[in-house]
């Protein structure tokens, strides 16, 4: 029920203009089979993928992949550069290092040598076994055999260097050689070793330099990497952007053409006179027009037939139409209802359409109002009814007046034959009741006979004034005074002078017979508009509704009449008046429909009748 009064709200804030609506999510989920299977397959089969995520999701996958690649190649490059960095401080620390042990094996060969030297000076013993000059010596060979293979051997300062060694190794051989220039040899060994170590100090800023250079290198490979990771993504981001806008137009131009759809749709069915409702299986309103919720304002969208939304008349229209699905097109019958808030009733011819809302068998329930085209075959029903009365009439009445005639003057003959005053009495009731029935077979002749219209410019007013001098004498015998509210605005048109007159007398001696003694008849006349009827019952043409009209109005201050009175007040033969022949009003009310006006009557018991009549004037005036 709060799914219902939410949905009930919902329509009721629309004011009719939807044109379809899903009911709430767990009414529209009793009826809908659950999707077999799960996992991917199953929330993909529930839910499409969107247009556009394929793109985003490889334009994120690209772009991981750039990231990925770049970080990788910047990883690779700044491990070479470390990688070739470490090998030559390596080799460049393992190069001094080796100098300095050159060097030290030179100074422990001089040292050894120069002990010797001094032992032998000071007439020392020589211990011809002591191995130690002799380990130097090797030493000092093995070193300088190992340093002839390094590169810096080659240069001219290690040549010159392997060469003052080899002397200087040659002369601590012999004691006096190195007494007398071996000293020297080493000052010059030692000074060469240094001239190496200095060069490879030199090498060594050559391998700052070259680590530097790598190092730079690797950031200059970095920012072409990082550069071109940019440029790729954003490649790819203008490519996903291009993709997105023009996914993004395409669905524009869809909801668009959706949108447009959708207002011309509504547009139709809201401007359709007809109501028209969509049922769905379960037998509730998906969708309604203007019209229809204007008529049933209390089925809103999301209702169900079956409630209380409608007058009981409206129900059993709405539980008929819905008792069976139709496979086609269906004539419902035409129904009499009442609407909520109006006293007449209303025709409507209903339909039944297939209608398909979402997997369910539902209908299109049309409702048309016919009930002008009703009242129009009632009416037209009534005056070939009234025509077949009129015709046999006249026929009778025709019959009537021949031997009437004959009758009239055989009473006259008898008044003049007799003297009595009681003969003569009855005499005079046979004349009235002959009276009668002349006017009625006149009557009757004047009624079923198609008079043409003599046309000719009239003025209203003046032809008004000249119908009540003719019917003075009977407004004075009722004492009756005549009001006259007439319009400034000229009231002229082409019209029959001689049958308004009879229409204009015939009013005014009907509202004098009426009203009581003393009460006075008013006359008003208006300018209006209005629609040409002639007594076909047609328009003429699509442009007549700008047409002048004249509008006059009888009123009395009588009895009244009550409905029924005042429904039959315009049929032949139809009278209150105990000597009435019911056609005056019938008269009236075909000549005035020749000339394509209309006459209404309005009245209320105890509140006097009104007959207004209206008239085309000319177009120019």
């Amino acid at each position: 029920m709060g799914d219902e009064k939410k949905s009930h709200e919902s329509g009721e804030r629309e004011e009719g203009r939807v044109v379809y609506s899903r009911l709430p999510t767990g009414l529209e989920g009793e009826h809908r089979a659950p999707t077999a299977g799960g996992g991917l397959a199953a929330l993909l089969a529930r839910e499409p993928v969107a247009p556009a995520l394929p793109v985003m999701v490889v334009s994120f996958v690209l772009l991981v992949i750039v990231v990925f690649a770049l970080g990788r190649l910047s990883s690779n490059e700044l491990r070479n550069v470390s990688d070739e960095t470490q090998k030559a401080q390596q080799r460049q620390t393992l190069g001094v290092q080796f100098l300095l042990d050159l060097r030290g094996a030179f100074t422990r060969l001089d040292f050894e040598a120069r002990d010797r030297g001094t032992r032998e000076s000071r007439g020392g013993i020589i211990n011809p076994f002591d191995s130690k000059l002799g380990n130097a010596r090797d030493e000092a060979r093995r070193q300088l055999y190992a340093f002839e293979r390094r590169p810096l051997a080659q240069t001219q300062t290690g040549q010159a260097f392997v060469a003052t060694a080899r002397d200087f190794i040659e002369s601590t051989l012999n004691p006096d050689a190195y007494s007398t220039g071996g000293f020297v040899k080493f000052r010059e060994l030692d000074r060469q070793a240094e001239q190496l170590l200095a060069e490879a100090n030199k090498q060594q800023q050559e391998v700052d330099d070259e680590r530097r250079r790598l190092y730079e290198r690797a950031q200059g490979q970095t920012r072409r990497l990082t550069y071109l990771a940019v440029i790729l993504s954003a490649l790819i981001a203008a490519a996903s952007v291009w993709e997105l806008q023009r996914r993004f137009r395409q669905l524009r131009r869809s909801l668009e053409e959706s949108r447009r759809e959708r207002a011309f749709s509504a547009q139709m069915l809201e401007g359709m006179v007809s109501a028209v409702a969509a049922i769905d299986g379960r037998d509730r309103v998906r969708s309604a027009n203007r019209s229809f919720l204007k008529l049933f304002p209390r089925a809103p969208v999301g209702s169900s037939v079956h409630d209380e939304i409608a007058p009981p008349d409206a129900m059993k229209m709405f539980s008929a139409a819905t008792s069976a699905r139709v496979e086609e097109s269906t004539y419902r019958g035409r129904w009499v209802l009442t609407p909520e808030g109006e006293n007449d009733p209303r025709h409507f011819e209903v339909y039944s359409s297939p209608l398909n809302i979402d997997g369910e068998h539902g209908q299109i329930l049309t409702l048309v109002d016919v009930t002008e085209a009703a009242h129009n075959e009632t009416e037209l029903r009534r005056k070939t009814a009234l025509a077949a009365v009129g015709q046999a009439a006249a026929q009778v009445a025709h019959e009537i007046k021949n031997p009437l005639g004959s009758i009239r003057l055989g009473v006259a003959m008898l008044r003049d034959m007799t003297s009595g005053e009681e003969a003569h009495s009855t005499i005079n009731l046979v004349e009235r009741g002959i009276e009668h029935l002349n006017k009625l077979t006149v009557d009757v002749t004047q009624y079923s006979r198609e008079k043409p219209l003599a046309l000719s410019t009239v003025e209203l007013h003046k032809l008004i004034d000249s119908s009540l001098e003719l019917v003075e004498e009977r407004l004075r015998e009722r004492e009756t005074p005549v009001e006259k509210n007439y319009t400034d605005d000229p009231l002229a048109g082409e019209l029959d002078a001689d049958q308004l007159q009879q229409v204009f007398i015939n009013l005014v001696a009907n509202a004098a017979d009426a009203s009581p003694k003393g009460a006075p008849v008013t006359i008003t006349t208006a300018r209006t508009e209005g629609r040409i009827v002639r007594a076909g019952g047609n328009g003429d043409g699509a442009g007549a509704g700008a047409v002048p009209f004249a509008r006059l109005t009888v009123a009395d201050r009588g009895a009244g009449m009550d409905e029924g009175t005042r429904a039959r007040v315009f049929e032949p033969f139809f009278t209150t008046k105990q000597r009435g022949t019911g056609l005056g009003l019938a008269i009236v009310k075909k000549i005035v429909e020749q000339h394509g006006g209309t006459i209404t009557v309005e009245s209320a018991p105890g509140e006097g009748t009104s007959f207004h009549v209206e008239l085309p004037l000319r177009q120019d005036q």
